[in-house]
């Protein structure tokens, strides 16, 4: 497991602060199959998990829904036959926090250990 996947989830308020120019460079080497994509003027966490059917994509989307309600921090999930699109950002902020890169690695965590990846 990933340092960054152990790490503590904090709360997160509309005014917490974004990350950094310098943490976002050191946050994305841990978590270097995700992109950052800009939509609507924030960033965003996304990446694309592929799996060999619909019912193994549902149950890795599950699965990332269960993390996520133990935190209480939610991505936007994209369930597709044999594809899963996950993306984090705080909604709150409307931008990224350090949470969204804890979430991604815990979400490539998951991803390591489900049935019927591509």
């Amino acid at each position: 497991m990933s340092t960054l996947s152990q790490a503590q989830c904090e709360a997160c308020r509309a005014d917490a602060p974004h990350v950094s120019d310098d943490e976002l460079a050191a946050l994305i080497k841990q978590i270097p199959d995700w992109n950052i994509e800009v939509r609507d003027g924030h960033m965003e966490l996304e990446r694309v998990f592929l799996f060999k059917n619909f019912r193994h994509a549902l149950a890795f989307t599950n699965a990332v829904g269960g993390i996520a309600e133990e935190v209480g921090h939610h991505p936007d999930l994209l369930t597709q036959w044999g594809k899963v699109t996950v993306t984090w950002w705080s909604h709150e902020m409307n931008g990224l926090h350090r949470n969204d890169f804890i979430m991604a690695a815990r979400t490539d965590e998951l991803a390591k250990v489900a049935e019927g990846r591509k």
